[in-house]
C-alpha cells in the first residue's frame, strides 16, 4: 500500500473517529446531498416531461420509476453488505481487506445487474396486467420498462462502487459519478424528446435528432446510466482510494462472498419484499378511478410520489453518512460514538424535514400546477399530498435510522420492520380507508402515513436500544 493512501486513511479514520461530531456529520453528509438533489430532479424532471405528453405519459414514468426502486432496492443485496464491511474494515486499518470486499462486490454486481434485466423484460407486461391498464397504456409501459431494464446493467455497478466508497469515507467520487448521470440524463432526455435542430444548411433538413416523445426520455436515461458507470469505472481501476479494482480478484470465490450476501441479504429480501407490498399498494391506487377520471388518480399519485422524493434527499444522504461512521465507529471498537452518530444525524435531518413539511403543505397547488396539465389531475392530486407533508419527518427519521442500522450490519431487525409495516398496515389501511370508506386517494395516502409513522417510532427504539453495536461481521 503507497504512502499516500495510508496517509489519506488515517486523516479520514481520525477525523471521522474522534473530530467534532456535529461537523464530521454534517460534511459527510453535504455531498451525497447534492448528488441526491441531482438524482432527485432527473426524476422530476422526467415526470414533467411526461406530463407535457399524456396521462399515458406519465403513468409509464411512473410505473418505471417503481421497477427502478425495485432494482435499486436488489442491488441493495450487494451495496448495504459492501458499505458495512468496508467501514469495518476501513475503521479498524484494515485496508487490503476492505480492497477484497470491494471486488468481490463489483462482481457480484455484474451478475445481479444482469438478472434485474432479464426480471424486467419478461415482467413488463404482468405489471401492466396487475395494474389494469389498457391496451394502449400498456403497449407504451412494456416497450419503455424493456427499454429501460438495459441501463440496469449499468446502474448495478455504478451504485456496487458507490457503496464501497462511502464505506471508506469518500463522498466525492460518488457525487461526480452519480451526479454526472444526473445531469446527463436531464440534457440528454430533452434533446431526444423535443428533438435538436441545426441550420438547414449544415445536413439535410437540418434536424440532427429527430423528436422521439416518451422514447426520449428513456433514450436519455440510457445515454445517462452508461456514461456513470464509465466514470465509477474509471475511478476504481485507479489505484488512489486503497479499493482500486483487481481485475484477478474479480470473481465470485472466497469467505468475503459469503459474508457480503450474509449482510446484505436481509437487506435485498427486505427490498423486494417491501417493493411488492408497494405494487400491491399501487393495485389499490389503479382501483381509486371512477366515475371517468380515465387514469388521473393514478397520475396524481404518481406526481405527489415523485415530488415527495424531496424528503429523501436529506434523509439518504443523513443515512449515508450515518452507516459510514457507526461502521468505521464499530471497527474502532468506539460503541459509544456509533450511538451519538446514529442520533446526531437523525437530528440535522429531522430538522431539514420540517422545512420540507412546511414547503409540501403550503406549495402543493403550485407543484400540481406545474407538473401536469390536466385539472382533474390537480383537483384530485393538492388536498392528497397537503395531508402527506405532515408525515415528512417520520419519514426522514425512518430511514436515517435504518440506513445506520445498516451500517452497523444490523439487516433483520430492519426487514422486519418495513414488512411488518407496510403489509400490516399500509396496505390494510388503504384498502380500508381508500375504497372501503370511498376515501379516495387522501385515505391510501393517510394509510402510508400512518405506516410511516410507526415504523420510524419503532427503528428509533430499537436504535437506542443498542443491541445492534454487538453484532460481529
Amino acid at each position: 500500500m503507497s504512502d499516500s493512501i495510508q496517509e489519506r486513511h488515517s486523516n479520514q479514520r481520525l477525523e471521522i473517529l474522534s473530530g467534532d461530531l456535529r461537523k464530521t456529520v454534517f460534511l459527510l453528509a453535504l455531498p451525497v446531498l447534492l448528488e441526491q438533489f441531482l438524482s432527485f430532479c432527473v426524476g422530476f424532471y422526467d415526470t414533467f416531461l411526461a406530463g407535457q405528453i399524456s396521462k399515458e405519459a406519465t403513468n409509464a414514468i411512473g410505473l418505471a420509476a417503481y421497477v427502478g426502486w425495485l432494482a435499486s432496492m436488489l442491488f441493495g443485496l450487494v451495496a448495504t453488505g459492501t458499505t458495512a464491511l468496508v467501514a469495518r474494515h476501513w475503521g479498524a486499518g484494515q485496508i487490503e481487506d476492505a480492497r477484497r470486499i470491494t471486488n468481490r462486490s463489483i462482481a457480484l454486481a455484474v451478475i445481479l445487474g444482469s438478472a434485474v434485466f432479464v426480471l424486467v423484460f419478461f415482467a413488463a407486461p404482468g405489471f401492466t396486467r396487475m395494474l389494469a391498464m389498457s391496451k394502449e397504456q400498456a403497449d407504451i409501459v412494456i416497450r419503455y420498462l424493456r427499454i429501460d431494464g438495459v441501463g440496469h446493467l449499468f446502474t448495478s455497478v455504478t451504485l456496487v462502487g458507490a457503496a464501497a466508497l462511502r464505506g471508506s469515507g469518500d463522498m466525492r467520487r460518488p457525487l461526480i459519478s452519480l451526479g454526472t448521470v444526473s445531469i446527463a440524463n436531464v440534457i440528454a432526455s430533452t434533446a431526444f424528446v423535443y428533438g435538436v435542430k441545426l441550420p438547414s444548411g449544415i445536413i439535410s433538413g437540418g434536424q440532427l435528432i429527430p423528436p422521439m416523445g416518451i422514447d426520449g426520455i428513456i433514450a436519455g436515461t440510457i445515454v445517462a446510466r452508461l456514461t456513470g458507470v464509465i466514470l465509477m469505472v474509471f475511478f476504481l481501476v485507479r489505484d488512489r482510494t486503497g479499493l482500486a479494482i483487481n481485475w484477478k480478484e474479480l470473481k465470485l470465490r472466497g469467505g468475503e462472498v459469503a459474508r457480503i450476501l450474509r449482510i446484505g441479504g436481509p437487506a435485498g429480501i427486505d427490498g423486494g419484499i417491501t417493493w411488492l407490498g408497494h405494487l400491491f399498494f399501487l393495485m389499490i391506487i389503479a382501483r381509486l378511478d371512477s366515475d371517468g377520471k380515465s387514469g388521473a388518480t393514478f397520475a396524481a399519485h404518481m406526481i405527489g410520489i415523485r415530488v415527495e422524493g424531496i424528503t429523501y434527499l436529506p434523509a439518504v444522504a443523513w443515512g449515508v453518512a450515518a452507516a459510514t461512521m457507526v461502521g468505521q465507529s464499530l471497527g474502532a471498537k468506539n460503541s459509544e460514538r456509533a450511538m451519538q452518530c446514529g442520533h446526531e444525524t437523525a437530528r440535522q435531518c429531522g430538522l431539514l424535514a420540517l422545512g420540507i413539511t412546511l414547503l409540501f403543505f403550503f406549495g402543493a397547488p403550485g407543484i400540481y400546477h406545474l407538473m401536469h396539465t390536466d385539472p382533474t389531475v390537480r383537483e384530485i392530486g393538492i388536498p392528497a399530498f397537503r395531508m402527506i407533508g405532515l408525515f415528512q419527518i417520520p419519514l426522514a427519521l425512518s430511514i436515517t435510522y435504518v440506513l445506520a442500522l445498516r451500517g452497523a450490519g444490523d439487516t433483520v431487525v430492519p426487514l422486519l420492520i418495513n414488512v411488518g409495516g407496510v403489509f400490516g398496515i399500509r396496505l390494510t389501511l388503504a384498502y380500508l380507508f381508500g375504497i372501503v370508506f370511498d376515501g379516495g386517494l387522501i385515505g391510501a395516502w393517510l394509510a402510508m402515513g400512518i405506516d410511516v409513522f410507526v415504523r420510524a417510532m419503532l427503528a428509533w427504539a430499537w436504535f437506542r436500544y443498542g443491541r445492534w453495536t454487538r453484532i460481529e461481521i
